[in-house]
């Protein structure tokens, strides 16, 4: 998770092409997009893929971003869109499934999940799409209300409405899991 102690002035020492600045930002996003890209495409390669072109845009467009709320909400909001542009692209190709939600663990770890994980994983399943990303970017990603309004081109007031309601969805959708 990216705090607000961790972010700092390096916004005009990366218009000035500071590498050990770009090496900060780098060093606090990547974990964060590798994570956010892992859960929306099915495929690790294709994740690492998304993350790298996604960075190759960020210093492509970097005059845009001091105008960004943050320089990781800027990256993830780039992200987002590549991750769009893969899925547009499997869809046309059809070479490849490209699953909404997949599971980053592996065999070994999903033996030693217990039922209280399942019962959260099968409920975030069942939240729609826009539900999802909301809890994705806030909780997983980290960003605040005002990083996430900007990524999906929203306000902050409209964010966290969609955060407080998905929640609630999210834990009446657990409740059920446990009663079945």
């Amino acid at each position: 998770m990216i705090r607000d102690d961790q972010r700092g002035g390096e916004d005009d020492r990366l218009l000035e092409r500071d590498p050990r600045a770009w090496e900060a930002l780098y060093e606090r996003v990547y974990p964060v997009m590798m994570n956010y890209a892992l859960r929306r495409l099915s495929n690790p390669d294709v994740a690492r893929d998304a993350v790298a072109e996604a960075l190759v845009r960020v210093v492509a467009t970097r005059e845009r971003l001091v105008q960004a709320v943050s320089p990781e909400a800027w990256c993830i909001g780039v992200l987002r869109h590549v991750v769009a542009d893969t899925h547009r692209r499997a869809y046309r190709d059809r070479d490849r499934a490209i699953e909404s939600a997949p599971s980053v663990c592996g065999p070994a770890d999903l033996i030693e999940l217990d039922d209280e994980h399942r019962v959260v994983r099968d409920a975030f399943a069942r939240l729609d799409e826009s539900d999802r990303e909301v809890l994705q970017l806030r909780v997983i990603a980290g960003l605040n209300s005002d990083e996430v309004a900007a990524v999906l081109e929203s306000s902050p007031g409209a964010v966290r409405m969609a955060q407080s309601r998905a929640l609630t969805r999210l834990r009446r959708l657990m409740g059920e899991e446990v009663r079945t």
